[in-house]
């Protein structure tokens, strides 16, 4: 009986020592993500960018003198009291190094909160709402552009491309939606006092629904030259369908959220051709080398690539967690955060070169106006 207990001993001793060796030779990156939910759609694309993006970092040696990176998931379901669950089982294991977080503006805030409070670095890779680089964090970045880039953008181009005077601007309340809606609102505003536009409507709908015909018969009295809306894809395809049912004809244009495949399956490819979206460049678009290595390791997995930029982003918020423990030598989240904040400046990355301002903004992220061709791709408009 004892020589069993001495054996069950070294057994377990044995054990352990392997899980701590195991432990030693990884570097754990953990990933917020809408995996269920409205969004699960973009929230498995960024499980699977961020699957890649390691697997391409382990086969080239890993980091930290050839460490391993291990991702660590928490499904946050695209709701901000899910998403500060999800933040607090990351933020509180300390094996985790840094978290790439997450899909939703309204998800992120309460989520970048609680990290800041545990000090752990966390990127938000399609989190564009601007006030979420306006609270002082120390440990909050972001690879992906922000909402008041976009409404300049839009100003720039969208009444000039559709020599558009009457503008609608819909959104769904939510922190992306309507800060995108009034900040493009603003980015009109010296049109609008020049006389040369005029936003003839301006009003929300709620995220969820389906029936959207009454929201939408007031749209339609107003008579727009184009209506733009800055809420999310699933709420876009529905409403597109039921306007053009009501005799809805202006063009419609999406936020960066509205358009992807899954708004084209969901509307139909009649109703979702001539679609437009403002939107910073698809995978597809991407010239840079790491972006054909990655979607190439990408498509050979997954049999295509994702079709809208987010699970890009989160990608590349993974690369530069990795790419800044590497440099600093350290998971410690506090010189990783020093480093990406102080340091990185031009880093190559799969969306372009990577900086970051004292803010925690992505640096230069460019913005193209797209549409849905006659074969239901999403492509840059002429």
């Amino acid at each position: 009986m004892k020589k069993c207990v001495v054996l069950a001993g070294f057994l377990f001793l044995a054990l352990a020592m392997g899980t701590a060796r195991a432990a030693d030779n990884t570097v754990v990156i953990g990933l917020q993500g809408p995996i269920t939910g409205a969004w699960a759609y973009e929230g498995q694309m960024a499980k699977q960018s961020c699957e890649i993006a390691a697997d391409l970092i382990n086969k080239k040696g890993g980091i930290l003198g050839g460490k391993k990176i291990v991702l660590k998931v928490e499904d946050d379901a695209g709701e901000p009291k899910s998403g500060a669950l999800a933040a607090q089982k990351l933020a509180v294991q300390k094996d985790v190094a840094a978290v790439v977080s997450t899909y939703g503006s309204s998800v992120n805030e309460p989520s970048a909160n609680i990290y800041e409070k545990f000090k752990k670095v966390n990127i938000g890779y399609g989190s564009t709402a601007v006030r979420l680089t306006q609270n002082n964090l120390k440990y909050f970045f972001r690879t992906c552009g922000r909402d008041d880039s976009q409404g300049r953008f839009f100003a720039n181009v969208v009444p000039r491309k559709f020599k558009a005077r009457r503008i609608a601007i819909m959104h769904d309340n939510t922190a992306f939606g309507k800060g995108l809606a009034e900040d493009t609102k603003a980015a009109l505003d010296a049109l609008v006092k020049a006389k040369k536009v005029q936003i003839v409507y301006f009003d929300a709908i709620t995220p969820g629904e389906k029936d959207f015909k009454v929201t939408l018969t007031t749209l339609r009295e107003a008579k727009p030259d184009v209506w733009y809306f800055t809420g999310y894809y699933a709420e876009a395809a529905l409403l597109v369908a039921q306007a053009r049912d009501i005799g809805i004809k202006c063009p419609f244009v999406g936020g960066n959220a509205a358009i992807n495949d899954e708004f084209v399956k969901i509307a139909g490819l009649n109703i979702a051709k001539g679609c437009y979206m403002t939107n910073e460049p698809l995978p597809g678009d991407l010239p840079y080398p790491a972006a054909k290595q990655f979607l190439a390791a990408y498509k050979a997995k997954f049999g295509n690539i994702p079709s809208s930029p987010w699970p890009i982003y989160a990608a590349d918020a993974l690369n530069i967690i990795a790419y800044a423990a590497d440099k600093t030598r350290s998971t410690d989240s506090t010189k990783i955060a020093a480093y990406l904040r102080d340091k990185v400046n031009g880093v190559p990355g799969i969306t372009g070169p990577i900086g970051f301002t004292p803010q925690g903004d992505r640096e230069g992220v460019p913005f193209y106006l797209y549409v849905v061709d006659d074969k239901g791709k999403i492509v840059v408009s002429k």
